[in-house]
């Protein structure tokens, strides 16, 4: 386990920026209050075998009497780095998006179980968006009972959103929840 270098910093960062704005901020300054410390911690980034991990300091520091080798799993998995040198963000990161998410969407109760299935989010779907979205942004995706669902790529502007036909694609999917089900062995 080691800290990240500049640029898989810069593309962590970017992926996240991405989902959250100005809220990156909120995460990288989320005080931590792990450990036997009286005086909160910091939450850092880890990369542990391609896996990116958002874990406190006080967990680092415990965890350097375990070898490299031995160690698994350290905080929440937030992405991993693919052969090419690219980052992607899993399904373990939502709720640490879903807290700091800058775009959202609302699906009906209806169309929750086609999303959780790994499907694209339809405008016919869709219960409430927040404004100002603009195609390539990243949306987290919550039920009408604010239940974060997943989260992926917005295909349309809030503004074409509303002219667009029921069967138009308004969100590409990236991950959900039922990838717990679906891909149990690989994560």
């Amino acid at each position: 386990m080691r800290p990240l270098d500049e640029a898989e910093t810069t593309a962590v960062f970017e992926k996240l920026f991405k989902f959250t704005g100005n809220n990156l901020k909120n995460i990288v300054e989320n005080p931590s209050h792990e450990g036997p410390d009286p005086n909160p911690g910091r939450y850092c980034f880890r990369l542990n075998k391609n896996k990116v991990y958002y874990v406190s300091d006080s967990l680092v520091k415990r965890a350097t009497n375990i070898a490299r080798l031995n160690l698994v799993s350290l905080g929440t998995c937030i992405g991993k780095f693919t052969h090419g040198g690219s980052f992607h963000l899993t399904v373990q990161c939502l709720s640490l998006l879903a807290s700091n998410a800058k775009h959202k969407v609302w699906l009906k109760p209806t169309s929750e179980m086609s999303y959780l299935y790994g499907n694209h989010v339809l405008k016919g779907g869709l219960g409430r968006i927040t404004e100002n979205i603009v195609p390539g942004d990243g949306v987290v995706v919550f039920s009408m009972s604010d239940i974060p669902l997943g989260f992926g790529i917005a295909a349309k502007s809030t503004q074409d959103c509303r002219k667009l036909d029921p069967n138009g694609i308004v969100m590409l999917h990236q991950a959900d929840i039922g990838e717990y089900l679906r891909m149990e062995d690989e994560l």
